[in-house]
């Protein structure tokens, strides 16, 4: 265990880590402090090693035995993207969250300490605000989409901008119906067509049942029906007054029945008479169509500050569709059947952090 001296010389501060995911005192740090978020939570250790094999490093600063300090670091190997530690792997928030600059300096020193022993390319902590000016940080990419939403789904459905309220009332007209599903049975197919139709490997099945088994009382699978068809579904999850619909799809069926417009305005609509504050619309690339379909919601892009520590190389990777370099094989990907794309998808997603 590493020790840095605190602002008081009496009062140092120790840096470990948890051996175990569910840590209770890493969680209830996690759910007071304002910064931390859904992704903070010690459990995403076990659903990363478990369902994926990555090796996750969770560090945890303390002064008089309590905590004070988190960083939750997912070391991804592969022979395709790299080496690297991410804050949070699989994650779209992340990052160290302290309680003062002298935390914040010994999480750092941390990190670093141990991509030195790792032989890491970099790290990457992924933030809703900056906290490292001098790091190369990527603004342009991705933006989140959150806001406040009313206690009243009726005025919720009202704020919703008209053209997009009259894709899900077309939705109510086709008499759709949202029902909460156990597991992910339903889900993972209509998730997997359309990941597949994106261009993109999607996530082994095993990664969301663990998702589901381990935030079991943090998360919920709505699919929506018409009839007995299942036409899109939505694995949600749930942090302080906050519901963030994650992981979403829908069949080649869905969008004459506007399905996926309805399908979040069920989730949205949940949320409001749950008496929740904030929907959390998640992680969009700018200029991509689910960043136009968020702002026809009335959301407002917010940036995301994606910041980089370069141990090996000199040049933070464009690791995302948009890079040009992988246009081809996105075009190739999109033409496969869906049996061979979730077959080689997960080898190839379980790098893709």
């Amino acid at each position: 265990m590493m020790i840095r001296e605190a602002r008081n010389p009496t009062d140092a501060i120790t840096i470990g880590h948890i051996a175990d995911a569910n840590d209770s005192e890493w969680d209830r740090f996690v759910r007071v402090h304002p910064m931390a978020t859904f992704f903070h939570l010690s459990g995403w250790k076990a659903v990363v090693e478990e369902s994926l094999g990555h090796r996750c490093h969770y560090i945890c600063a303390r002064q008089a035995n309590n905590i004070v300090g988190i960083l939750p670091l997912t070391h991804v190997r592969g022979r395709i993207f790299g080496n690297s530690l991410i804050s949070n792997g699989f994650c779209v928030y992340g990052g160290p969250v302290a309680s003062d600059p002298a935390v914040l300096q010994a999480l750092d020193e941390a990190a670093l300490e141990l991509a030195r022993n790792l032989r890491v390319e970099r790290i990457e902590y992924r933030l809703r605000q900056p906290l490292h000016p001098s790091w190369p940080c990527n603004r342009q990419t991705y933006v989140t989409f959150r806001k406040q939403i009313d206690k009243d789904p009726n005025q919720e459905l009202l704020a919703i901008p008209r053209k997009q309220r009259a894709m899900v009332r077309k939705g109510i007209q086709h008499g759709l119906k949202g029902v909460l599903d156990d597991d992910v049975g339903r889900f993972y197919p209509l998730y997997a067509e359309s990941v597949r139709n994106l261009g993109t490997p999607v996530l082994g099945r095993r990664y969301f049942e663990c998702l589901r088994s381990v935030f079991r009382n943090e998360s919920e699978v709505v699919t929506v029906l018409s009839g007995g068809q299942a036409l899109t579904s939505v694995l949600s999850f749930f942090f302080r007054d906050e519901v963030l619909p994650y992981y979403g799809g829908g069949s080649s069926a869905a969008r004459a029945y506007a399905a996926n417009d309805f399908m979040y305005w069920e989730v949205m609509r949940r949320a409001c008479e749950g008496g929740l504050g904030i929907f959390d619309f998640g992680r969009s690339k700018v200029g991509t169509g689910s960043f136009a379909f968020k702002k026809h919601w009335g959301f407002e892009p917010e940036p995301l500050y994606y910041e980089h520590y370069l141990h090996r190389i000199k040049e933070v990777p464009e690791i995302n569709p948009l890079n040009p370099k992988y246009a081809m094989v996105i075009k190739l990907w999109q033409r496969l059947p869906l049996s061979i794309a979730n077959t080689l998808g997960p080898l190839i997603a379980r790098e893709l952090a």
